[in-house]
Parts: structure tokens; C-alpha cells; sequence
């Protein structure tokens, strides 16, 4: 049996036991509202989110990290839908870092590997999961990615100062994929030292450990603005999923 049956065989639990961190914390300043409860094809963002993870086997547990104004909601919202592996729902911190260390220390201490998912990805695929998945499992970090499209200029105070070389840029999404033990000691040394972080790699990186990268897709994307509402409609429109 190959590794990836070994890992996602249907019948009985999975070997490796992961727990997805779903940081739901945010304040959604660029969409003028909250995201995550707004609905996309008349579910909300945050369920769809949830519901593509709780569907992929390699995950054992989901943790959700949310405001303190939303627990009883986003609670509410996962026994309505029925999200058995949805386990918890904890409070997050003032930062991204402060909210997914949270939601580390309140996962299965059984889980190998942690999975941490943006609430704002409704568009992640099982594909893509089980991929990344796979990766981390083998090298201890992954996340999935894609090639840049543009040039990226590198400027200060609106002047260019340089352009570095597309072929070698890509933009990271989620879910990012670790070793429990790696995530927790990474995210716990960034937070003593103050460490500025917006995606859970860089904790990793600072360690000096290397991250794989995996295929990412370009529907994979992170609901920021209200453009992005519109596209992820028409991308669950041309699948089918509306």
C-alpha cells in the first residue's frame, strides 16, 4: 500500500492524525463587514470553509479560533451544519500568531500534524488538501502555492528600487501544514520575541527549518475585499457547487 492509501484509506481512522486550526479572528476591515457570516451561494463563507475540511479524511480534528463576540454563533452555526470533527471553538488573540498559538494549544496533543487554514478559503479542494497533506508528512512543513503572475517591484516611499525574478516568486496560501510539536515551539518563540508574522511559514522559517512548497491553485483564494465575493461565486458557479 502507497503512502498516500496509507494516509487517507477510507476504512478505519487514519494513520496520521491531523488537526486542522481554523483562525477566525479577524475583524474584516477591507470587506467593510464580517466575511466570514456573509453568505456565498447562500451558505456562509465561514461554513463553506469548514465543511471542505471536515469533508477530507487526513483531517481527525478541526479547531475553529474566533472573537469573543462570535463564539456562541460559530458555535451554533457548527451543530446546525452537523461538523462532527469540529471539536472546539476558542477565542483568538489580538494578532494572527496570538489567535493560531491558541487554537495549537487546544489541539488533540495525539495529532501529528497541524493544518492551519485561512476561515476565508472557502474554495479549498480535497485535492489540494490531501497534497499538502502528504508533503508535510514526509518533510515536517508544507504549504501549497502558485507561480506570481505579475512583476513585483520592490519599492520604498513609492520609489522602485528593484525587481526581482518572477520565476522564482510565489504566492503561499493555506492550509499550511507542520509537525505539532515544530508549529507550537516556532509560534511560541515568534510571540516572546515579538515577531511581526502574517502567514505561519515565517514562524517556521525563523527557526531555519525549510517549508516545501506544494501545487496550489489560483481558486484557492483568501475573501478580502468585495470583488472577491463575485469571483469565488463564479468559480462555485462553474463547478457546480452554488
Amino acid at each position: 500500500m502507497g503512502l498516500l492509501q496509507k494516509v487517507f484509506r477510507r476504512a478505519g481512522p487514519p494513520v496520521t492524525r491531523c488537526t486542522a486550526v481554523v483562525p477566525a479572528a479577524g475583524r474584516s476591515t477591507r470587506m467593510g463587514e464580517d466575511k466570514l457570516m456573509l453568505p456565498l451561494g447562500d451558505v456562509p463563507v465561514l461554513l463553506r470553509t469548514l465543511w471542505a475540511l471536515e469533508q477530507c479524511a487526513g483531517i481527525t480534528e478541526i479547531v475553529v479560533v474566533t472573537r469573543e463576540d462570535l463564539i456562541v454563533p460559530v458555535g451554533q452555526l457548527c451543530r446546525d451544519a452537523g461538523l462532527v470533527k469540529v471539536h472546539k471553538v476558542v477565542v483568538g488573540g489580538e494578532s494572527r500568531t496570538e489567535s493560531v498559538l491558541a487554537g495549537v494549544r487546544e489541539a488533540d496533543p495525539a495529532a501529528e500534524l497541524i493544518a492551519v487554514h485561512d476561515a476565508a478559503r472557502p474554495l479549498i479542494t480535497r485535492d489540494l488538501l490531501e497534497k499538502v497533506l502528504k508533503t508535510a508528512e514526509q518533510y515536517g512543513a508544507a504549504a501549497p502555492a502558485v507561480p506570481v503572475k505579475d512583476t513585483i517591484k520592490r519599492a520604498v516611499n513609492g520609489v522602485v528600487e528593484s525587481t526581482p525574478d518572477r520565476s522564482e516568486l510565489y504566492a503561499v496560501q493555506t492550509p499550511q501544514v507542520f509537525e505539532h510539536g515544530l508549529l507550537l515551539g516556532a509560534l511560541e518563540k515568534a510571540l516572546a520575541e515579538g515577531a511581526e508574522l502574517t502567514d505561519d511559514c515565517s514562524a517556521v522559517e525563523r527557526l531555519g527549518m525549510s517549508v516545501r512548497l506544494t501545487a496550489g491553485s489560483y481558486e484557492n483564494i483568501k475573501l478580502t475585499t468585495p470583488e472577491d465575493l463575485a469571483v469565488a461565486e463564479s468559480i462555485l458557479e462553474r463547478r457546480g457547487a452554488l
